[in-house]
């Protein structure tokens, strides 16, 4: 028996109570625990095989279970927190949830530990299908999730925002489309302008220049979405260090708690300061709401109350996150009434 077969047969020298069991049963066991688990056939095959009913078969399988003649462990990679991934997607409602290990302290101190973005590339990885259309948006996570990709069905990719600034054009969201596409070998539509403009009515002759329209013509198309999370506070929203003082000051009083491709939201996941859009270039929140999977790539206890809020919002179906942040979404009071696939508005419009 070679290493693959850990899940399977302790045989002969199994505890006292799998003693209790005969020979020719202790055998017998054995050999069909090896044929269901390790080989992969059906309960009915076995009992062809062996010339006994399906039913025996699931007698014995379960006896072998109970009396110790077979473990099953289950592994994971040790970056990754089964427990805690689990536990998260079922308390917000989300289609997929991956906590990740978090930094050793003092290790990372950037606002998303890169890892994060290595675990959302295999999620990409598993998610995005043949003729999908990917959707990203600006983020340091996501422009790390770009450059860790490895393999990619053949998909076109759009980018849903704009750039924090013209001089980060090529090391930022533009080239974690660029990086995705090339990936995956297919279309690339990226966006050379800013994410905030003075004005919405600068805003809005952008959206009309060609180049622009065109990728936003996708976003109706989009399957599979990445965004980041930000928290009202410095270094960690890049629309809070976009913004003057007086306009965060002003955005702070409403309440806001957390920014998304530049939609801000309250604590409890309703958007605030709308006004806010009609200055960027970006996907529109309800478009967000359409897109079938949004993942939300975040994590660090900076930023755990505003993954919270986003995950309220009901805009986000999957999170990739890291232990302290689970932490505290796990521990803080009721997720809400709408759990992320409901994919229900809190505002109610």
């Amino acid at each position: 028996m070679n290493s693959s077969e850990e899940i399977a047969v302790a045989g002969m020298s199994a505890g006292r109570s799998a003693l209790r069991m005969g020979p020719a049963e202790l055998v017998q066991a054995a050999a069909m625990a090896r044929r269901f688990y390790l080989e992969g056939k059906s309960k009915i095959q076995i009992a062809e095989e062996f010339g006994v009913s399906r039913f025996k078969v699931a007698r014995v399988l379960e006896t072998a279970l109970e009396r110790d003649l077979v473990r099953i462990e289950i592994r994971v990679p040790a970056e990754l927190d089964a427990e805690r991934s689990d536990a998260l997607r079922a308390r917000y409602g989300l289609r997929h949830a991956v906590v990740v290990e978090s930094p050793a302290e003092g290790e990372d101190e950037s606002p998303d530990p890169e890892n994060l973005g290595e675990v959302a590339a295999d999620l990409l990885g598993e998610l995005v299908t043949e003729g999908d259309v990917l959707g990203l948006a600006w983020g340091r996570s996501t422009i790390h999730m770009a450059a860790a990709l490895d393999r990619l069905p053949p998909c076109t990719v759009v980018q849903l925002t704009g750039v924090y600034d013209a001089g980060t054009a090529e090391r930022g969201s533009v080239e974690a489309v660029r990086r995705a596409a090339q990936v995956s070998g297919g279309e690339a539509h990226p966006i050379y302008a800013p994410m905030l403009l003075p004005d919405a009515a600068t805003a809005n002759a952008l959206r009309s220049q060609t180049g622009i329209a065109r990728a936003f013509e996708y976003f109706d198309k989009v399957t599979v979405a990445c965004v980041s999370i930000g928290s009202w506070e410095p270094g960690i929203s890049t629309v809070h260090d976009m913004l003057s003082d007086a306009e965060r000051a002003h955005y702070a009083s409403l309440g806001v708690a957390a920014e998304m491709s530049a939609h801000l939201f309250d604590a409890e996941g309703r958007r605030v300061g709308r006004d806010l859009g009609e200055r960027c270039i970006t996907v529109e929140a309800d478009r967000l709401r359409r897109i079938p999977e949004v993942v939300a790539i975040a994590g660090g206890q900076r930023k755990a109350a505003a993954i919270g809020a986003v995950l309220r919002s009901g805009l986000v179906t999957s999170l990739v996150t890291d232990r302290s942040a689970a932490d505290h979404l796990l521990t803080e009071s009721s997720p809400g009434p709408r759990p992320a696939l409901d994919r229900a508005d809190p505002d109610g419009i």
